[in-house]
């Protein structure tokens, strides 16, 4: 037994905002069941839903391995410090050895980009 894929269903209080910002990030956007769309980059996929529900989004996390922190850092503030999104970012930081740093969503998903 195996299993051939996982899709992980994520939050977004304001649909059209939240498919903008992944966007804006660099995900390709697809149409999917439901009026939701997948959100892929590289080896990360994950279906973003027209559904919220706060204490849900506040406490989703998604974690993604990248090659390198510190240029995704800079892409993402760019993209936050554009103006166009309620989101946030953190500087990075290492934690056990791991270069890592935050991202908020515009719906309050905690993105951790990791190196």
């Amino acid at each position: 037994m195996t299993i051939n894929q996982l899709k992980i269903y994520t939050p977004a209080k304001d649909f059209v905002e939240s498919k903008r910002f992944y966007q804006a990030l660099g995900f390709e956007l697809t149409e999917a069941w439901g009026g939701n769309v997948d959100c892929k980059l590289g080896n990360a996929e994950f279906r973003l839903q027209n559904y919220y529900a706060k204490e849900w989004a506040e406490n989703f996390m998604m974690q993604f391995w990248v090659d390198d922190v510190d240029a995704w850092h800079e892409h993402a503030k760019s993209v936050i410090e554009s103006g166009k999104f309620n989101a946030g970012v953190k500087a990075p930081e290492t934690v056990d050895g791991s270069k890592l740093f935050h991202v908020w969503d515009p719906c309050g998903v905690l993105l951790i980009f990791i190196q």
